[in-house]
Protein backbone atom coordinates (compact mmCIF):
# COMPACT_ATOMS: atom_id res chain seq x y z
CA UNK A 1 0.00 0.00 0.00
CA UNK A 2 0.85 3.61 -0.64
CA UNK A 3 -0.49 6.80 -0.32
CA UNK A 4 -1.33 8.35 -3.94
CA UNK A 5 -3.64 11.34 -2.88
CA UNK A 6 -3.65 12.87 0.17
CA UNK A 7 -6.64 14.99 1.13
CA UNK A 8 -6.08 17.90 3.76
CA UNK A 9 -8.75 19.67 5.52
CA UNK A 10 -9.22 23.69 5.92
CA UNK A 11 -11.27 25.95 8.11
CA UNK A 12 -12.57 28.61 6.63
CA UNK A 13 -12.15 30.58 10.38
CA UNK A 14 -8.14 29.24 11.05
CA UNK A 15 -5.30 30.28 8.89
CA UNK A 16 -4.45 27.53 6.38
CA UNK A 17 -1.28 28.37 5.38
CA UNK A 18 0.63 25.87 8.28
CA UNK A 19 -1.72 23.34 7.58
CA UNK A 20 -1.42 23.32 3.63
CA UNK A 21 2.51 23.35 4.17
CA UNK A 22 1.94 20.64 6.24
CA UNK A 23 -0.06 18.38 4.02
CA UNK A 24 2.08 19.68 1.04
CA UNK A 25 5.30 17.91 2.31
CA UNK A 26 3.93 15.14 3.26
CA UNK A 27 2.02 14.63 -0.27
CA UNK A 28 5.87 15.22 -1.56
CA UNK A 29 7.51 12.61 0.83
CA UNK A 30 5.40 10.04 -0.60
CA UNK A 31 5.29 11.76 -4.39
CA UNK A 32 1.45 11.79 -3.68
CA UNK A 33 -1.25 14.41 -5.37
CA UNK A 34 -2.84 17.18 -2.88
CA UNK A 35 -6.15 17.97 -2.84
CA UNK A 36 -7.20 20.91 -0.57
CA UNK A 37 -10.47 21.19 0.61
CA UNK A 38 -12.68 23.46 2.57
CA UNK A 39 -16.19 23.61 3.62
CA UNK A 40 -18.44 25.31 5.88
CA UNK A 41 -22.01 25.54 5.78
CA UNK A 42 -24.46 28.85 7.29
CA UNK A 43 -26.85 29.04 9.53
CA UNK A 44 -30.87 28.71 9.11
CA UNK A 45 -32.63 31.52 9.93
CA UNK A 46 -36.26 31.30 10.90
CA UNK A 47 -38.69 33.86 9.20
CA UNK A 48 -38.98 36.66 11.48
CA UNK A 49 -41.25 39.18 8.59
CA UNK A 50 -44.06 37.84 6.55
CA UNK A 51 -42.09 37.42 3.19
CA UNK A 52 -38.83 36.01 5.21
CA UNK A 53 -36.61 38.04 3.10
CA UNK A 54 -34.68 39.35 5.83
CA UNK A 55 -33.94 35.97 6.56
CA UNK A 56 -33.06 34.84 2.93
CA UNK A 57 -30.81 38.00 2.88
CA UNK A 58 -28.65 36.92 5.84
CA UNK A 59 -27.96 33.32 4.80
CA UNK A 60 -27.11 34.94 1.10
CA UNK A 61 -24.54 37.21 2.92
CA UNK A 62 -23.51 34.10 4.96
CA UNK A 63 -22.64 31.87 1.66
CA UNK A 64 -21.04 35.47 0.15
CA UNK A 65 -18.88 35.53 3.16
CA UNK A 66 -17.70 31.55 3.34
CA UNK A 67 -16.96 32.13 -0.97
CA UNK A 68 -14.70 35.28 -0.19
CA UNK A 69 -13.10 33.46 2.64
CA UNK A 70 -12.80 30.51 0.54
CA UNK A 71 -11.34 32.40 -2.71
CA UNK A 72 -8.31 33.96 -0.25
CA UNK A 73 -7.71 30.06 1.11
CA UNK A 74 -7.08 29.27 -2.57
CA UNK A 75 -5.20 32.55 -3.09
CA UNK A 76 -2.94 31.43 -0.38
CA UNK A 77 -3.07 27.38 -1.97
CA UNK A 78 -1.61 29.05 -5.32
CA UNK A 79 1.20 30.51 -3.62
CA UNK A 80 2.19 27.04 -2.22
CA UNK A 81 1.91 24.55 -4.43
CA UNK A 82 2.64 27.27 -7.76
CA UNK A 83 1.46 25.55 -10.62
CA UNK A 84 2.26 21.99 -9.28
CA UNK A 85 -0.36 20.30 -11.09
CA UNK A 86 0.00 17.86 -8.51
CA UNK A 87 -2.03 19.99 -6.10
CA UNK A 88 -5.45 20.75 -6.59
CA UNK A 89 -8.50 22.98 -4.72
CA UNK A 90 -11.58 21.66 -4.18
CA UNK A 91 -14.60 24.23 -1.74
CA UNK A 92 -18.06 23.69 -1.38
CA UNK A 93 -20.78 25.53 0.94
CA UNK A 94 -22.09 22.54 3.09
CA UNK A 95 -21.29 20.41 6.00
CA UNK A 96 -17.79 20.23 6.74
CA UNK A 97 -17.88 16.78 8.03
CA UNK A 98 -19.93 15.18 5.61
CA UNK A 99 -18.50 16.75 2.74
CA UNK A 100 -15.05 16.09 3.75
CA UNK A 101 -16.22 12.44 4.13
CA UNK A 102 -17.75 12.74 0.74
CA UNK A 103 -14.52 13.56 -1.11
CA UNK A 104 -12.78 11.25 0.63
CA UNK A 105 -13.92 8.55 -1.89
CA UNK A 106 -10.95 10.29 -3.84
CA UNK A 107 -7.95 10.05 -1.66
CA UNK A 108 -5.87 7.73 0.45
CA UNK A 109 -5.02 9.64 3.44
CA UNK A 110 -7.21 12.48 4.98
CA UNK A 111 -4.96 15.16 6.85
CA UNK A 112 -6.76 17.22 9.49
CA UNK A 113 -5.26 19.69 12.30
CA UNK A 114 -6.17 21.21 15.57
CA UNK A 115 -9.42 22.56 15.21
CA UNK A 116 -11.23 25.56 16.12
CA UNK A 117 -12.97 26.21 19.31
CA UNK A 118 -16.14 23.70 19.74
CA UNK A 119 -18.15 27.79 20.02
CA UNK A 120 -18.03 27.67 16.41
CA UNK A 121 -20.15 24.87 15.78
CA UNK A 122 -19.87 22.07 13.11
CA UNK A 123 -21.28 24.47 10.55
CA UNK A 124 -17.72 25.71 10.84
CA UNK A 125 -15.25 22.99 11.36
CA UNK A 126 -14.81 18.83 11.38
CA UNK A 127 -15.96 16.96 14.09
CA UNK A 128 -13.36 14.01 14.26
CA UNK A 129 -15.35 11.48 15.94
CA UNK A 130 -18.01 11.53 13.14
CA UNK A 131 -15.47 11.66 10.42
CA UNK A 132 -13.33 8.46 11.31
CA UNK A 133 -16.90 6.67 11.45
CA UNK A 134 -18.03 8.10 8.22
CA UNK A 135 -14.78 8.40 5.96
CA UNK A 136 -13.79 4.56 5.89
CA UNK A 137 -10.38 6.17 4.82
CA UNK A 138 -7.11 6.64 7.73
CA UNK A 139 -7.61 10.13 9.38
CA UNK A 140 -4.25 11.94 10.13
CA UNK A 141 -4.80 14.60 12.75
CA UNK A 142 -1.75 16.28 13.21
CA UNK A 143 0.31 17.51 16.64
CA UNK A 144 -1.25 21.37 17.60
CA UNK A 145 2.00 22.47 16.28
CA UNK A 146 1.85 20.85 12.91
CA UNK A 147 5.96 19.76 12.79
CA UNK A 148 6.17 17.75 9.90
CA UNK A 149 5.73 14.01 10.66
CA UNK A 150 9.29 12.53 10.73
CA UNK A 151 7.99 8.88 12.10
CA UNK A 152 11.49 7.39 12.54
CA UNK A 153 9.72 5.80 15.77
CA UNK A 154 6.29 4.74 16.11
CA UNK A 155 3.83 3.23 18.26
CA UNK A 156 0.95 1.14 17.33
CA UNK A 157 -1.24 0.90 20.01
CA UNK A 158 -2.63 -2.07 19.76
CA UNK A 159 -5.95 -4.11 20.89
CA UNK A 160 -7.57 -6.93 18.67
CA UNK A 161 -10.12 -5.20 16.83
CA UNK A 162 -11.26 -5.01 13.73
CA UNK A 163 -10.24 -1.16 13.55
CA UNK A 164 -7.06 -1.68 15.01
CA UNK A 165 -5.96 -3.95 12.40
CA UNK A 166 -7.09 -2.17 9.40
CA UNK A 167 -4.95 0.96 10.96
CA UNK A 168 -1.75 -1.37 10.96
CA UNK A 169 -2.12 -1.51 7.25
CA UNK A 170 -3.47 1.47 6.45
CA UNK A 171 0.20 3.06 7.91
CA UNK A 172 2.34 1.02 6.44
CA UNK A 173 3.82 3.38 4.39
CA UNK A 174 4.75 5.31 7.23
CA UNK A 175 5.94 1.92 8.93
CA UNK A 176 8.09 0.85 6.35
CA UNK A 177 10.22 3.56 6.60
CA UNK A 178 10.52 3.71 10.33
CA UNK A 179 13.28 3.22 12.23
CA UNK A 180 12.06 1.79 15.09
CA UNK A 181 8.32 0.29 15.39
CA UNK A 182 7.04 -0.51 18.78
CA UNK A 183 3.43 -2.45 18.98
CA UNK A 184 2.04 -1.82 22.47
CA UNK A 185 -1.03 -3.32 24.28
CA UNK A 186 -2.09 -2.31 27.70
CA UNK A 187 -2.56 -4.93 30.20
CA UNK A 188 -5.84 -6.60 30.72
CA UNK A 189 -6.73 -9.75 31.82
CA UNK A 190 -5.70 -12.31 29.50
CA UNK A 191 -1.93 -11.82 29.60
CA UNK A 192 -0.83 -14.97 27.54
CA UNK A 193 -3.54 -13.87 24.64
CA UNK A 194 -2.30 -10.52 24.45
CA UNK A 195 1.35 -11.70 23.91
CA UNK A 196 0.31 -13.96 21.54
CA UNK A 197 -1.49 -11.48 19.62
CA UNK A 198 1.35 -8.69 19.75
CA UNK A 199 4.00 -11.44 18.37
CA UNK A 200 1.38 -11.73 15.79
CA UNK A 201 1.23 -8.10 14.57
CA UNK A 202 5.15 -7.72 14.99
CA UNK A 203 5.59 -11.27 12.52
CA UNK A 204 2.49 -9.34 10.35
CA UNK A 205 4.84 -6.18 10.41
CA UNK A 206 8.41 -8.02 9.96
CA UNK A 207 7.04 -9.50 6.92
CA UNK A 208 5.74 -6.02 4.94
CA UNK A 209 9.56 -4.90 5.82
CA UNK A 210 8.50 -2.80 9.38
CA UNK A 211 11.51 -3.24 12.08
CA UNK A 212 9.01 -4.20 14.76
CA UNK A 213 8.98 -5.10 18.35
CA UNK A 214 6.71 -5.24 21.19
CA UNK A 215 5.82 -4.73 24.34
CA UNK A 216 2.81 -5.18 27.33
CA UNK A 217 2.38 -2.08 29.09
CA UNK A 218 1.34 -2.26 32.56
CA UNK A 219 -2.02 -1.06 33.34
CA UNK A 220 -1.65 1.43 36.35
CA UNK A 221 -3.58 3.92 37.95
CA UNK A 222 -3.82 5.80 34.78
CA UNK A 223 -6.40 5.45 31.68
CA UNK A 224 -4.92 4.05 28.59
CA UNK A 225 -4.75 6.92 26.30
CA UNK A 226 -2.07 8.53 28.80
CA UNK A 227 -0.64 5.12 29.16
CA UNK A 228 -0.02 4.88 25.09
CA UNK A 229 1.40 8.69 25.20
CA UNK A 230 3.88 7.62 27.59
CA UNK A 231 5.13 5.02 26.09
CA UNK A 232 5.21 6.85 22.96
CA UNK A 233 6.98 9.84 24.43
CA UNK A 234 9.86 6.94 25.83
CA UNK A 235 10.20 5.48 22.75
CA UNK A 236 10.63 8.66 21.45
CA UNK A 237 7.49 8.44 18.58
CA UNK A 238 6.11 11.54 16.81
CA UNK A 239 2.79 9.19 15.32
CA UNK A 240 0.47 7.07 17.33
CA UNK A 241 -0.77 4.56 14.92
CA UNK A 242 -4.72 3.44 16.74
CA UNK A 243 -7.69 1.98 15.44
CA UNK A 244 -11.02 4.00 16.49
CA UNK A 245 -12.06 1.57 18.88
CA UNK A 246 -13.71 1.80 22.29
CA UNK A 247 -17.16 1.26 24.09
CA UNK A 248 -19.34 -0.60 22.11
CA UNK A 249 -22.31 1.82 21.76
CA UNK A 250 -21.60 3.73 19.64
CA UNK A 251 -21.62 7.24 21.25
CA UNK A 252 -19.13 6.29 23.47
CA UNK A 253 -17.45 4.88 21.06
CA UNK A 254 -17.28 8.18 18.38
CA UNK A 255 -16.50 10.54 21.55
CA UNK A 256 -15.43 8.56 24.66
CA UNK A 257 -12.95 6.25 25.96
CA UNK A 258 -9.25 5.49 23.96
CA UNK A 259 -10.16 7.32 21.01
CA UNK A 260 -11.21 10.78 22.45
CA UNK A 261 -7.93 10.50 24.65
CA UNK A 262 -5.71 10.59 21.82
CA UNK A 263 -7.60 12.51 19.48
CA UNK A 264 -7.22 15.12 22.66
CA UNK A 265 -3.50 14.72 22.44
CA UNK A 266 -2.14 17.09 20.57
CA UNK A 267 1.40 16.36 21.38
CA UNK A 268 1.87 13.77 18.81
CA UNK A 269 0.81 13.11 15.30
CA UNK A 270 -1.93 10.15 15.30
CA UNK A 271 -3.28 8.10 12.60
CA UNK A 272 -6.48 6.71 13.20
CA UNK A 273 -8.83 4.03 11.24
CA UNK A 274 -12.14 2.66 11.63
Amino acid sequence: MTYNTILVQLDVDAPSGPRLAFAWELARRFEANMIAFSAADISIFIPGDLDGSAAAEAMRYQVQDIEERQDAMKKEFDAIVGDDNRATWRAVVGDPTAFLALHARAADLIVIAPGLSESFGRRRTVDAGSLILSAGRPILMAGDELRPVKAENALVAWKDTREARRSVVDALPFLRSARDVLVAAVEENDRVAQSEGLADVVRFLLKHGVNARSQLLDAGSDDTASILADAARKAGADLIVSGGYGHTRLREWVFGGVTRGLLDDGSVHRLIAS
